[in-house]
C-alpha cells in the first residue's frame, strides 16, 4: 500500500519535530540520527502503514518520555490498520449499526458493532458492556461521523482488522474541523448491480437498490436436523437486478420492511454461485441489511457521481429557471424546471419534475437553495444532473 494509507494528523497534533525534540531534552545521550534508525526500524517492522507521529510516540513511551495526550491525537486511515495496535484513534463515517446481543464467551458481556468508513475502506468497531449504549436507536445514527479514541485492534472472524472499544475508550460523534469529503457515504462506494460478475464470488460488498419482487420466506432442514429458514427477493438499480438471499435470524428482522419499492441498502454481503449458475447477494450474520436512509448532510457538488439517491444538496442558482412541458416515455405530458446551482466545488444542473416544476420555476438568481431527497443521473450530453422525485423538497434557505 503506498502512503496514502499512512493516515493523517488532526489539528494540535505534536509534529515530528516536537516528539524527537522531548526524546533529546530528556535524553541528551541521544542523537537526532538515533531516533531517525530507530524509527526506520518500527516503520521497516510495521510495514509503513503507521505514521511517524505514532511510531515516535510508540518510542517516546519505551524511553519514558510523556507527549501530552491532549497535544497528541492521531488519525489513522482505516486502510492502514493492523492486528494488535494498541492505543488507536479511528474516525469514519457510520454506514451501519448492529445493536447490542450477548456475546457467545459469557451471558454477563453484551456486544454490539458499527461499521465505519473512510476513503481507505470499511472496518468494522466492536464495542463491549457499557459502550454498547452507543448501538441503542437514536444513539448513534447511520451516516453521522465519528470518532473513536483509545481503542485497539485485533483480527476478526472473518479474517479481517476490527477495532474494538474498551472501558477507557471514548467515542465523539460529529467531531469538530474535520473535511466530511474524506468520508465517503455509503452510496459512494456501493457496487453497480449491473458491474456483478464472477469476479465478485464469494467476496463481500455494498449495494443500494429497490425491491422489485419478494418471495415468501421458506425452512429448511439443516445436516444436524435443526430447522433453517431463507426469504428471497429480487433488487435493481439503473443498472440491472439480481436475487438477493437473506438467511436464518435475519428473516425475521427484514419481514417487516421487504416490501415492493422499499429502497434497500446492503452492506457487507457476500456473492455467491446459484445452482443454474447465477449470481445472489448471501445477507449472513456479518451482513447490515435496512431501508436506505435519506443523507442528512449536505454532498458538495463536486463529490457528485451517477447513481447516487436520496441525497441533500444546497448551493446557489446561477442560472434563469425555465418551465417547459415535455412528454415522458410513457406518453404523459409534465411540466419540467430545468435549472443550475452552485457551490465553492463545481456546478450542475437540476431537473424538477411536476410539483416540483411550478417551485422551482419560481426560484431567482442568486438564490441559496436546499434539495433534499433527490438522485443524481446523466442528462443531456453525458453529463451529471440532479432530478427530483415526488418525494424531493425544494427549499429556499
Amino acid at each position: 500500500m503506498g502512503s496514502h494509507c499512512s493516515g493523517g494528523v488532526e489539528r494540535g497534533m505534536a509534529t515530528v519535530e516536537e516528539i524527537i525534540s522531548k526524546i533529546l531534552s530528556k535524553h541528551p545521550e541521544l542523537s537526532r540520527d538515533d531516533i531517525m534508525k530507530n524509527l526506520e526500524n518500527e516503520k521497516h517492522k510495521t510495514g509503513g502503514y503507521i505514521s511517524d507521529e505514532i511510531l515516535l510516540q510508540m518510542i517516546a513511551a519505551r524511553l519514558g518520555v510523556e507527549v501530552p495526550s491532549e497535544a497528541v491525537k492521531p488519525r489513522l486511515s482505516i486502510g492502514s490498520l493492523v492486528p494488535g495496535l494498541g492505543d488507536v484513534t479511528i474516525v469514519g463515517r457510520v454506514i451501519a449499526v448492529f445493536p447490542a446481543k450477548v456475546s457467545e464467551k459469557g451471558k454477563e458481556l453484551r456486544v454490539a458493532s458499527l461499521l465505519i468508513a473512510d476513503k481507505s475502506g470499511v472496518l468494522r468497531v466492536v464495542l463491549w458492556d457499557d459502550k454498547t449504549a452507543y448501538a441503542e436507536p437514536g444513539k448513534i445514527k447511520v451516516g453521522q461521523i465519528v470518532r473513536f479514541s483509545h481503542g485497539y485492534t485485533k483480527e476478526g472472524r472473518w479474517g479481517k482488522v476490527e477495532l474494538h472499544l474498551s472501558e477507557k475508550s471514548e467515542v465523539e460523534i460529529n467531531p469538530q474541523n474535520l473535511e466530511t469529503k474524506d468520508y465517503p457515504t455509503i452510496a459512494e462506494f456501493s457496487t453497480k448491480i449491473g458491474t456483478i460478475t464472477s469476479a465478485y464470488k464469494n467476496k463481500r460488498m455494498h449495494i443500494i437498490g429497490t425491491v422489485k419482487d419478494v418471495f415468501n420466506p421458506s425452512t429448511f432442514k439443516r445436516q444436524d436436523s435443526s430447522l433453517g429458514k431463507v426469504m428471497r427477493f429480487i433488487l435493481a438499480d439503473e443498472t440491472g437486478k439480481i436475487p438477493v438471499a437473506v438467511w436464518n435470524d435475519n428473516v425475521d428482522k427484514v419481514e417487516g420492511f421487504i416490501r415492493k419499492e422499499a429502497e434497500i441498502q446492503i452492506v457487507n454481503a457476500k456473492v455467491k454461485k446459484t445452482i443454474n449458475g447465477g449470481l445472489e447477494v448471501h445477507v449472513d450474520p456479518g451482513t447490515y441489511i435496512g431501508l436506505y436512509q435519506l443523507s442528512e448532510e449536505p454532498i458538495k457538488i463536486g463529490c457528485l457521481k451517477e447513481g447516487l439517491r436520496n441525497i441533500s444538496v444546497e448551493g446557489k442558482v446561477v442560472g434563469e429557471p425555465i418551465l417547459r412541458e415535455v412528454k415522458t416515455s410513457k406518453g404523459e405530458v409534465v411540466r419540467l424546471t430545468t435549472f443550475e446551482i452552485e457551490d465553492e466545488t463545481g456546478k450542475i444542473w437540476v431537473s424538477a419534475w411536476r410539483e416540483n416544476a411550478e417551485k422551482a420555476a419560481k426560484l431567482k438568481v442568486g438564490d441559496k437553495i436546499a434539495i433534499k431527497n433527490a438522485y443524481v443521473k446523466k442528462g443531456f450530453g453525458g453529463q451529471l444532473e440532479i432530478s427530483t422525485k415526488n418525494t424531493t423538497t425544494i427549499e429556499v434557505l
